[in-house]
């Protein structure tokens, strides 16, 4: 019974580095286009920063055992994100060329 038992966690195991290394690569192949979208849109930087704030909130309130609904959180943070793409549509496009005085 107990070989089974560790069987099947080391089934997880591999399954769980798999995926976290999948996940490194995955984030190594698109960094320089999230990079270079972030600096121009400065903004999303600020709102990246605030999910980060929001989710070491929750899991400090989490190690205090004390839960927090994830759909409170994964709300918040789409109603965020919602309301950012708004406001990059209705700002102006800076304009730029020779007509520009830059």
């Amino acid at each position: 019974m107990l070989r089974n038992h560790r069987r099947r966690i080391v089934d997880q195991l591999t399954i769980m580095v798999a995926a976290v290394v999948l996940a490194m690569i995955v984030m190594m192949v698109f960094a320089a286009v999230i990079s270079s979208f972030v600096e121009r849109h400065p903004t999303f930087k600020m709102l990246a920063l605030g999910f980060l704030l929001l989710v070491g909130v929750m899991l400090i309130g989490e190690g205090l055992h004390q839960h927090i609904p994830k759909g409170y959180i994964y709300f918040a943070m789409a109603f965020a994100v919602f309301i950012e793409l708004l406001n990059m549509r209705m700002r102006p496009k800076p304009v730029t060329g020779p007509l520009s005085g830059r």
